[in-house]
């Protein structure tokens, strides 16, 4: 039985993290377009527009591509992921919600009149 040979991925991944992302649940890699989904620990299915798709990996090279994978979510991806979400915190506010948020600021700094229908009770005539 002929299979796919996933060395010359194996050897991207390590070497280019920079042209893999996850999405949809599966690996893509940008360059290529192939997409790689982990059915197990040693089996992975392969996307692709091309004759690539049609040859099942070998179970160890399945199991390395798998590993090669989980270091580069841990070294590459995660920390990419936290640093745009850590730098979206810091993009410039929509103008609606600046809008809102002088508003609500005003609202609570503004000096508040009494209330009309308070009536103040002089101290000696509290009952208690």
């Amino acid at each position: 039985m002929a299979y796919l040979d996933l060395a010359p991925a194996i050897a991207a991944i390590r070497s280019r993290p920079e042209e893999f992302e996850f999405s949809n649940n599966a690996l893509h890699h940008l360059g290529s377009r192939h997409r790689f989904h982990f059915l197990g620990e040693d089996d992975v299915r392969i996307d692709a527009a091309c004759d690539c798709s049609l040859l099942r990996t070998r179970p160890e090279q399945a199991k390395a591509f798998h590993a090669a994978y989980r270091d580069w979510q841990a070294s590459y991806w995660r920390p990419l992921e936290i640093n745009r979400e850590f730098a979206s915190h810091f993009e410039p506010l929509p103008p609606w919600r600046r809008v809102a948020i002088r508003l609500l600021r005003w609202l609570l700094a503004a000096p508040r009149a009494p209330r009309p229908d308070a009536v103040q009770v002089p101290t000696a005539l509290r009952l208690g």
